[in-house]
């Protein structure tokens, strides 16, 4: 299975994406909307992705005008497909890919803050309470955008508010900013 990166540096290539159930693709349609919506804040942005995946939503990120992408993964099919995607691109230079699970990388990380943070747990388990403690590497007035399944509950956070709800299909996507600090 093919994904198109839509818009910028990269608009129109394809990267790969693993022909498995342990990956959930966002839709070209919800890409679309959610990079449209975001696009003033993209610009030399520091990137976090985690729960990656193929790594398309820090990608497209790259490709409109993000400095660098942290992605962080855990599945090594997916790792090996998000690999290839970079190398495709041709953009090792600009990426950091972490091979392991995102509570693991929280502990070790030593990289600063983020501009951006894309965060798509599985949707079979949300991981809110290891997703939660993402809020605390966004810098002042930062966002992270949450991939989630559903309208039930989110994670919130003293000093991070919630900014934008959409939903495309069966992806609801929750808008955070820190607040200034």
């Amino acid at each position: 299975m093919n994904i198109r990166i839509i818009s910028g540096e990269f608009g129109g290539r394809k990267i790969e994406a693993p022909d498995t159930d342990k990956t959930h693709p966002m839709s070209e349609r919800a890409r679309n909307a959610l990079f449209n919506s975001i696009a003033h804040h993209i610009e030399g942005a520091k990137v976090l992705d985690v729960f990656a995946g193929t790594g398309a939503i820090g990608l497209e990120a790259l490709s409109r005008g993000a400095h660098d992408v942290t992605f962080v993964e855990r599945d090594r099919t997916a790792q090996q497909v998000l690999a290839k995607n970079v190398t495709t691109l041709n953009v090792e230079n600009r990426v950091v890919i972490a091979r392991t699970n995102v509570e693991n990388w929280l502990t070790t990380r030593d990289d600063g803050l983020y501009d951006l943070i894309f965060a798509d747990p599985p949707y079979g388990d949300t991981q809110f309470s290891t997703v939660s403690q993402l809020f605390g590497l966004l810098k002042p007035n930062a966002l992270m955008v949450l991939s989630h399944p559903g309208r039930g509950e989110i994670p919130t956070k003293t000093g991070v508010v919630v900014v934008d709800n959409r939903s495309y299909g069966n992806a609801y996507l929750t808008f955070y900013r820190r607040e200034d600090a």
